[in-house]
């Protein structure tokens, strides 16, 4: 029996390779596609509830309408998030994952087809809502120039290092939340530092998406990497 399960583990492995090599293939064809095209592509990820859309929700009000940007949204169901960010203006495409067996993840040719339905020509910045997960997406590159992560401070400290690959993969962290502080028994100091431990070099954006502070930051640093994007392509 040992040696059955062995091979199937073994077949496991080689199946989860061949997707991931698949998947890679498809992110670098995103990626030269959306360099063509000089759009700065930026994968936001977190755990549910963390305040991601929020946060996007402020975000695009105060880039928009200055940087022309779009979203795409992946979700599980519903349509919840994909409505408040057509609030913004900004053009918005929902993923539904449950179509093809509820993933809990967005991966390349997925990005793909969303972008499908998106004239590249006519923005500068495109943001991908991934799905509220803090495991798999941070598996797939979906051809973007950035990732970010958002935790909120009505989550564990520890997350960083329950969750390395996810911090460890990404160029930014946003801390969300920061309001409520007064009211938790949350230790932000030691939520930074699991970070740093993680990944030392990452920059941290201690925000509240509810009341505006701390988004200077998090807007600037967006900013000049949307530039920086642009100039390449020039």
């Amino acid at each position: 029996m040992q040696t059955v399960h062995d091979k199937g583990a073994r077949r496991e492995i080689k199946v989860v390779q061949r997707v991931l090599k698949v998947n890679e293939r498809m992110a670098e064809e995103n990626r030269r596609r959306f360099a063509e095209k000089g759009v700065f592509v930026v994968n936001v990820m977190s755990s549910p509830g963390s305040g991601k859309t929020a946060t996007l929700q402020k975000t695009l009000a105060r880039l928009m309408p200055e940087v022309r940007a779009a979203v795409i949204v992946g979700d599980v169901s519903t349509t919840h998030d994909a409505d408040r960010l057509a609030v913004t203006g900004a053009p918005v495409v929902q993923v539904n994952t449950d179509a093809f067996g509820g993933d809990c993840h967005l991966a390349a040719h997925v990005i793909e087809k969303a972008a499908d339905d998106l004239d590249l020509e006519a923005i500068e910045l495109l943001i991908v809502e991934n799905v509220g997960n803090l495991v798999c997406p941070a598996e797939f590159d979906i051809g973007e120039d950035a990732r970010v992560v958002v935790l909120s401070v009505t989550e564990g400290e520890d997350k960083p290092v329950k969750y390395p690959t996810m911090f460890r993969t990404c160029d930014a962290a946003i801390l969300n939340k920061i309001d409520l502080l007064p009211h938790l028994d949350y230790d932000k100091e030691q939520a930074v530092a699991y970070i740093r431990q993680v990944n030392p070099a990452m920059p941290v954006f201690e925000i509240s998406a509810r009341t505006g502070a701390g988004m200077d930051a998090w807007i600037g640093w967006l900013r000049e990497k949307i530039k920086s994007k642009l100039k390449a392509k020039s």
